[in-house]
């Protein structure tokens, strides 16, 4: 019987796997297929508090993983399929196979949604993102681009006009998904340039692997052209790491995780921390914050218990 078990080793589980190792908990950290998360896609994070110049996404996680295990916190490469709670703990189907736990916090992150184009995986990083406010500063004086229409797509053209020459905000559709408040924002920024019935067909980087320009693709016409372009931000989503819990753990109908009470779930003993529950912030920061709190959560349920 195991007194914490963590899904995932993002900033979110590292964070939770710190504090319950402080505690006393010997937790067990599940890192899952995609051990570190989003962070180890990101080269340079300057907004993570105490690192003046900045650090490395891989070499933040790899930092927090130590500091967690320096303090007697477990880890395994295990994927989840299945959790069910029981009289007094909860049973996690891993691998397989069942292990059983008094708490449980789910910190399995969300995977942000790309257009599926060739190359993607190695260009995220190095011209490809899902997060402006991670990466915008990077593109100062450059022209970037931003995939989507909702909402979010707005907000991330307008908080890139801070750093971009220019913004170019491409839709599939003729008009934008997005509140009428925040699409005539957008729509209305000097800076701020729409390309309508138009999706991203290639990637085109330079010498060095960098995004140096897109292909665009009208989607009526069939016409191709291509846009100069320092980065591509998509804004078309997140999709968050709930299917285990589906019908277990009570979910939004955006698919995250609902906290009832700090980070407590439906199930007592359940807790969820980070992306897989929060689709409002979504930093490496607030993420941490959400871990700490779960694992603090988990210790006074313990001791209640107890």
């Amino acid at each position: 019987m195991e007194k914490v078990v963590i899904i995932g080793s993002g900033c979110a589980g590292l964070t939770a796997a710190i504090y319950a190792a402080r505690a006393s908990l010997s937790p067990l950290v599940l890192e899952g297929r995609e051990p570190g998360g989003q962070l180890t896609t990101t080269t340079l994070v300057e907004n993570f508090p105490g690192f003046v110049d900045g650090i490395d996404g891989p070499a933040l996680i790899m930092n927090m993983k130590a500091q967690a295990q320096r303090f007697g916190a477990r880890f395994e490469y295990a994927l989840v399929e299945d959790l069910e709670p029981a009289d007094g703990f909860v049973r996690v189907k891993v691998d397989g196979n069942w292990l059983e736990t008094r708490t449980l916090i789910v910190a399995s992150g969300a995977s942000a949604r790309y257009m599926g184009l060739p190359r993607e995986r190695e260009l995220v990083g190095h011209g490809l993102t899902s997060c402006a406010t991670c990466d915008g500063a990077f593109y100062r004086n450059v022209p970037v681009c931003v995939v989507g229409g909702g909402d979010s797509a707005c907000e991330e053209a307008i908080f890139l006009t801070r750093f971009a020459s220019k913004v170019y905000l491409i839709h599939r559709r003729d008009t934008l998904r997005a509140s009428k408040v925040m699409a005539q924002r957008a729509l209305s920024h000097e800076k701020i340039v729409p390309v309508w019935e138009s999706v991203i067909s290639e990637y085109l980087t330079d010498e060095a692997g960098e995004m140096r320009a897109v292909r665009l693709c009208n989607v009526k016409t069939g016409g191709m052209t291509e846009m100069e372009v320092k980065c591509v931000f998509s804004a078309i989503g997140h999709t968050p790491n709930t299917k285990p819990f589906q019908g277990k753990l009570d979910i939004d109908a955006e698919g995250y995780l609902i906290q009832h009470k700090g980070t407590a779930t439906n199930i007592p003993g359940v807790f969820a921390a980070g992306d897989v529950a929060d689709h409002v912030y979504r930093q490496a920061i607030t993420s941490a914050g959400q871990g700490c709190a779960a694992a603090l959560d988990a210790e006074r349920y313990l001791a209640d218990f107890e």
